[in-house]
C-alpha cells in the first residue's frame, strides 16, 4: 500500500512514515501543500494523511485542489488546532474522516483500514460500470461516439433525458448506460414499455393503487415511479401514452408527488426519468397527441441514437460482438465470417437496426458453415 503523509513538522512526518512502513507500507511525504499536490497528481496513493495548519498552502486548500483535479485517492485531514466546524467542513469538502492531536496509533490504523477498503469499493464499482457501458455500445462510427460522449456528460446529472431513434436501434442501452454511469446506480432502476399497458390499468401501473379501488384490487400495489423512488424509471415508447396519463406524468414531474389509484394521500417520491420514443414528437405535438409541457420536461437533453444504416461501419464489430456472445451463450465453439459474407452484410439495408443484425447473426450461427460464407448470407438473409 502506498501513502502521502503531508506535514510541515518533520517530527510529524517521520513518526507517521515509521507507523506506516512497520505496517509494510510504501511511505512518501511532502513538507508542504504544493509539494504534496505535485506529488498527488503524478503518483497514485492508496491514501493522503495531510495536517491542516501548514504554511503557504494549507491542509483545506491541498484537499480542495485535490477533489477538483479529480484526484481520487482517500484524503485524512490532521490537525491538533481544529473545532467541530473545521472537521465538518473537510468532510464536505471531500476528506474521509478528520484525526486531532495528539495522534492515537490504533485510531490511525483503523482509519487507513476503512479508507482503503473504500477505496477499493469505489474501484471496483466503476470497473464494473465500465464493463456494462463496453459491453453495450459496440461501435466507433462518429454517430455512436457523440451519442457516448453525451451519455458521459449527462449521467453524473439529475436532468431528465429524451432518447430518440428507431426501433431496434439500442435506446434502452443508452438508457441502460446513463443509469449505470449515474449517481443512482445503486438506486433501483424500473423499465416500463408504455405501448405494452393498456390505457385502462396505466395509472395503476405508474402510480399505484389502494386495495378496493377497483374490482381486482385485492391488496394495495406500489406503481412503478413509486417502486424506482430514489433511482430511475426508463419510459419506453413515452409517444404511445395516453393524454390522461401524461398529465399525471407531467404533476410527478412538476411536483414529485403522486396519488395511487383510489387513494387521498400524496406520496412524495424522488425519481430521475428517462424516456425514449420512436415518434417525431413535435409532430405527435401538433396532431394533439402529446403535451408540449410534457415534452419540455422530458426533453431537458435529447440524444437521438442513429440508425444501423447511419453507421455501417460499426457492422463489422457488431458481427463479431454478436458471435462471441452467441458462442458464450450456446457453449459452442468459436466460429467466423468470410469476408466476403460481412460485406454482403455491411452492403444490406436495415430496416430492423440492431436488433435485426443481431437475430440475422444467430439465424447464421445456426444454420451456416465455418466459416460463415457469402452463399449462407445469400441462402438465409436474402
Amino acid at each position: 500500500m502506498k501513502i502521502l503523509i503531508v506535514d510541515d513538522e518533520r517530527a510529524i512526518r517521520n513518526s507517521l512514515k515509521e507507523i506506516f512502513e512497520m505496517e509494510n507500507h510504501t511511505v512518501e511525504t511532502a513538507e508542504n501543500g504544493l509539494e504534496a499536490c505535485e506529488k498527488a497528481t503524478k503518483e497514485k496513493y492508496d491514501a493522503i494523511f495531510c495536517d491542516i495548519k501548514m504554511p503557504g498552502m494549507d491542509g483545506i486548500e491541498v484537499l480542495s485542489r485535490l477533489v477538483s483535479e479529480g484526484v481520487e485517492s482517500p484524503v485524512i485531514m490532521i490537525s491538533g488546532h481544529a473545532d467541530i466546524s473545521t472537521a465538518v467542513d473537510c468532510i464536505k469538502t471531500g476528506a474521509f474522516d478528520f484525526i486531532e492531536k495528539p495522534l492515537d496509533l490504533n485510531r490511525i490504523l483503523i482509519t487507513l483500514k476503512n479508507a482503503t477498503e473504500k477505496a477499493k469499493l469505489v474501484t471496483q464499482t466503476k470497473i464494473l460500470k465500465k464493463k456494462v457501458y463496453g459491453k453495450e455500445m459496440v461501435g466507433e462510427a462518429p454517430s455512436l461516439l457523440h451519442v457516448r460522449d453525451m451519455i458521459a456528460k449527462v449521467a453524473p446529472t439529475d436532468a431528465s433525458v429524451l432518447i430518440a431513434g428507431p426501433n431496434g436501434s439500442g435506446k434502452e442501452l443508452v438508457a441502460n448506460s446513463i443509469y449505470q454511469l449515474s449517481d443512482r446506480s445503486m438506486m433501483p432502476y424500473v423499465e416500463v414499455n408504455c405501448a405494452a399497458i393498456p390505457p385502462e390499468l396505466i395509472d395503476s401501473e405508474l402510480f399505484g393503487h389502494k386495495k378496493g379501488s377497483f374490482t381486482s384490487a385485492i391488496k394495495d400495489h406500489k406503481g412503478k415511479f413509486e417502486q424506482a423512488d430514489g433511482g430511475t424509471i426508463f419510459l419506453d415508447e413515452i409517444g404511445d401514452m395516453s393524454l390522461a396519463a401524461q398529465a399525471k406524468v407531467l404533476r410527478v414531474l412538476q411536483e414529485k408527488k403522486l396519488t395511487p389509484v383510489g387513494g387521498d394521500k400524496d406520496i412524495q417520491v424522488n425519481v430521475r426519468v428517462l424516456s425514449a420514443t420512436n415518434k417525431n414528437l413535435q409532430e405527435e405535438i401538433a396532431k394533439g397527441n402529446f403535451r408540449e409541457d410534457l415534452y419540455h420536461r422530458l426533453s431537458v437533453i435529447v440524444i437521438k441514437v442513429p440508425s444501423l444504416d447511419e453507421r455501417k461501419e460499426d457492422i463489422p464489430l457488431l458481427i463479431d460482438h454478436f458471435v462471441e456472445r452467441w458462442c458464450s451463450e450456446n457453449g459452442k465453439g468459436a466460429k467466423t465470417f468470410s469476408k466476403e459474407a460481412v460485406d454482403l452484410l455491411v452492403e444490406k439495408s436495415w430496416p430492423g437496426n440492431i436488433r435485426e443484425l443481431s437475430n440475422v447473426v444467430e439465424r447464421l450461427m445456426i444454420l451456416g458453415g465455418n466459416p460463415v460464407t457469402a452463399q449462407d448470407v445469400r441462402d438465409y438473409v436474402f
